[in-house]
């Protein structure tokens, strides 16, 4: 993972943990592009594996419009995470203004077949020198 500030949240035995950075030179701000990477943590500290299914995204610009993200899996795969065990994932973010806000949630299943929803924290997509923090 990069050294960016770490977002985090909990739900119940999960723990999500995202690291936005900015991608200056896949950026063009005179073109009105701007490109964040972020990379992804997730922790089952619970007693069974669970198996992430989908994901679900809001996406906030800096003008306050959103834009949902959702489907099967992340990056191609619906990992199952071992007790103990963490899996993590890198992917992109594109916006038309310098700042962004995004959040959502991961559908996860255990091995009974209960479905459940663990949070992926509000993280903040600013340029450096303009960051400002959520949480």
């Amino acid at each position: 993972m990069n050294d960016s500030p770490a977002y985090e949240a909990r739900t119940g035995d999960i723990v999500v943990r995202v690291r936005p950075s900015y991608l200056a030179g896949q950026s063009d701000p005179e073109g009105g592009r701007w490109v964040w990477a972020y990379q992804v943590e997730i922790e089952n500290h619970g007693p069974a594996p669970v198996q992430l299914m989908s994901r679900f995204w809001r996406i906030t610009d800096g003008r306050g419009v959103e834009e949902e993200v959702q489907g099967p899996g992340v990056v191609g795969q619906q990992p199952v995470i071992a007790p103990g065990e963490r899996y993590a994932y890198a992917s992109g973010c594109p916006l038309t203004t310098p700042s962004g806000v995004m959040e959502g949630l991961y559908q996860m299943v255990d091995p009974s077949g209960r479905a459940f929803e663990a949070a992926i924290p509000a993280f903040s997509l600013d340029i450096p020198g303009d960051r400002r923090v959520l949480n």
